[in-house]
């Protein structure tokens, strides 16, 4: 069936879109100064919070689908994995999110290039839970 394939397709679309915000985009922009971070961070989270979190769903919700049809445990493994994301990031990651965002830029300083750094640390989780859910995936498709 389609469903295992698909549901990698995301899972790996999520954990690359993740791997370059932990990898390439956070490193890039902890360069910048406290207010030019905080600016660059803001629509950058909000934009990546779209795609991300349909991609997580959307995986998610292929591999606990692709579970019920073809009957691949992997696949509700990966599933779960994905849909992981949504609690990690409404319960763990929220009050950094919150707090950064309702930062004025013209308030930057230490405490917020400090959260942003953490935040690189929380967002780093997401992107190791969206490559074990596509690994997950792909085992889930070489067990048919």
């Amino acid at each position: 069936m389609i469903l295992t394939p698909l549901a990698i397709a995301t899972a790996a679309a999520f954990a690359g879109a993740a791997a370059y915000v932990s990898l390439s985009e956070q490193p890039a922009r902890l360069a910048l100064d406290d207010m030019s971070l905080l600016r660059e961070w803001k629509p950058s989270y909000a934009k990546g919070l779209e795609m991300q979190a349909t991609l997580a769903l959307i995986s998610g919700l292929l591999g606990l689908t692709a579970f019920y049809f073809e009957r691949h445990p992997a696949a509700a493994v990966g599933g779960i994995l994905m849909l992981a994301n949504w609690p990690y990031t409404l319960l763990v990651m929220a009050p950094t999110n919150k707090t950064l965002g309702s930062t004025a830029d013209e308030d930057a300083g230490p405490a917020s290039r400090t959260l942003i750094v953490k935040w690189g640390k929380l967002h780093a989780v997401r992107t190791m839970l969206g490559i074990a859910g596509s690994c997950a995936f792909v085992f889930a498709s070489f067990a048919t």
